[in-house]
């Protein structure tokens, strides 16, 4: 069916499945998604209270800033949907959907299509295409730095030429040994060609391989009885390198006899960044012989569903069974969408806490799984907890607050009389100041010393415009919303911005002060502050901003009194 392009201030659109298509500006793809029902998803994007959005994260308001225009097409159900989105998306790739790269950085070599051919290392584009000179691939391998290495002494060893064109007579390669100089014919296209099967098969087949592995031990043992120990420190070297060509990964097809592969999908959120980190280990039959790590960021219908829709669509392997770590809403509906895409019937098993029951705890196939699976969460919670600062897990703990304080926005007054009052903002991630997050207040509507109506008043013009829909400009957008704000001052500066925030709808976010004298924290949970010692970073974090934000309005104080004065 063909799409139809309509504003997305044009309500309604159908109430029934399909997929949408969210364009910017430019008519360019940003974004494609499903629905069960394309009217009610739609205008979900566009809902004035900001809990009511796509999982109320910053990246999907973001997204929402861009959206210029919306196409939709209808499916006949779901599954159907599920196809369709996954199709798009592979043709268009929107920057904002789910981008399957691997995070290993794996390495392919070329052998090209020419009279005498070269041996080059090739990766793929982010279309999964193989670029520049044509000929054959041969890959994946790990450890995609070493492989260079390896690849020069394949070609020395093979007498493979490396120039780009063939000269009108012999190069150093040539004199030094390392090329039979095919551009002066010392070698014949015949002969060339029977060194390029020879290092192909060496490539292409492991126990080729190790056979030429001890056929150059031997070598060496020869050059180091007749003394020349050049050449045995050569092939020494040489030796110690092609043992990374031992772990050559071989992308294997599930249509053999017999054949049973399993894999394991292990999912872990990043809150803070709103990403999702993925681990992926294959089975087959048995033995565990392929781990891939990858990432995508939670941005409007972007889940496990799509992920795994992406991923198999993708993939030369898919296995008979998944074991996730999570279950799913529309288990049913993916494995019918995965066999329409594959042809193979996938059983999709969420391992929680219901699949290892008591009667499944005594079975020693059922604990091995568990332990794969625990293996994968536990890599990935050393990724997460890597990408934030400690010290605001102690925070998190000690304030009480509903999520960690990853980032933080501090409100302070400064004032010098009724004519120069101002107020500051300031925002610091993962501990640190983000300068580009600062923000500066006149104050323009308490035209006398009032600190908690002033007070009331930053937080007001901080925050109001957060209904991203409106004509907001750049400078003023809230992208993302803190984690925590910190009020420079007593209990009762903190009941004015707890009010506030609540007149304005924001009341998900953890808000304390922090009072000078005595560096005391006041929480909205207790009336007795919280004095966390002197010797903790996490309290030095609060300073800093606290500093921050009255060095900041400070400065601009200043400023305005210099200028009247001038």
């Amino acid at each position: 069916m063909k799409a139809i392009e309509i504003s997305y201030i044009k309500y309604p659109y159908p109430h029934k499945p399909g997929v949408y298509i969210m364009k910017d500006d430019r008519e360019k793809i940003i974004y494609i998604g499903k629905a069960k029902d394309l009217d009610r998803r739609i205008k979900s994007y566009f809902s004035k209270k900001i809990s009511n959005m796509p999982d109320g994260n910053w990246k999907t308001r973001v997204l929402v800033t861009k959206i210029k225009s919306i196409d939709y097409i209808i499916t006949d159900n779901e599954i159907e949907a599920y196809l369709l989105e996954s199709n798009l998306i592979k043709k268009y790739r929107p920057i904002f959907n789910i981008e399957l790269k691997d995070q290993q950085r794996y390495t392919y070599l070329k052998i090209t299509d020419e009279k005498f051919p070269r041996l080059l290392v090739s990766r793929r584009n982010r279309m999964g295409e193989f670029t520049g000179t044509k000929g054959e691939v041969i890959g994946p391998f790990v450890k995609g730095s070493s492989r260079y290495l390896s690849v020069g002494l394949l070609r020395k060893m093979f007498k493979i030429r490396i120039c780009t064109k063939l000269p009108k007579k012999e190069c150093l390669e040539y004199h030094i040994g390392n090329c039979d100089a095919p551009c002066i014919n010392k070698i014949n296209e015949e002969n060339y060609k029977e060194n390029i099967t020879s290092l192909k098969k060496i490539l292409e087949d492991n126990e080729t391989l190790g056979d030429f592995y001890k056929k150059l031990e031997t070598e060496m043992k020869i050059a180091s009885n007749n003394q020349n120990y050049e050449r045995a420190i050569f092939i020494r070297d040489t030796l110690t390198r092609l043992q990374n060509l031992l772990q050559h990964q071989k992308m294997e097809n599930n249509s053999i006899e017999g054949y049973k592969a399993e894999e394991y999908i292990g999912f872990l959120e990043d809150e803070n960044q709103k990403i999702m980190h993925v681990m992926t280990l294959m089975s087959k039959n048995g033995v565990i012989n392929d781990m891939k790590k990858y990432q995508f960021d939670l941005v409007g219908d972007n889940a496990i569903e799509n992920f795994i829709c992406q991923y198999y669509h993708s993939s030369t392997t898919v296995p008979n069974v998944i074991y996730l770590n999570k279950s799913i809403e529309e288990e049913t509906n993916l494995q019918k969408a995965l066999y329409k895409m594959t042809g193979t019937e996938v059983k999709i098993i969420p391992m929680d806490f219901k699949y290892f029951s008591k009667e499944h705890q005594n079975r020693s196939d059922d604990n091995n799984k568990y332990s794969v699976m625990q293996l994968i969460l536990n890599n990935l919670k050393t990724y997460v907890e890597k990408s934030h600062e400690p010290a605001l897990d102690e925070l998190k703990v000690l304030l009480r607050l509903k999520r960690l304080p990853y980032i933080i926005d501090c409100f302070d007054i400064s004032n010098f009389g009724n004519d120069f009052a101002v107020g500051a903002c300031t925002r610091f991630m993962n501990g640190t100041p983000d300068k580009n997050g600062y923000r500066k207040f006149k104050i323009k509507k308490v035209s006398h010393q009032n600190d908690f109506l002033m007070m009331e008043e930053i937080i007001r013009r901080r925050y109001l415009p957060h209904n991203i829909c409106e004509d907001v400009p750049d400078d003023k957008r809230i992208d993302r919303f803190p984690d925590l704000i910190v009020i420079d001052g007593g209990k009762g500066h903190l009941n004015v911005a707890i009010t506030t925030l609540k007149k304005i709808g924001i009341e998900e976010i953890d808000c304390i002060s922090l009072a000078k004298e005595n560096e005391e924290v006041y929480t909205p949970f207790s009336n007795a502050p919280i004095v966390i010692p002197k010797n903790k970073k996490s309290l030095r974090i609060l300073q800093h901003i606290r500093d921050e934000s009255h060095r900041f309005g400070l400065t601009y104080n200043r400023y305005l009194r210099k200028k009247m004065l001038n």
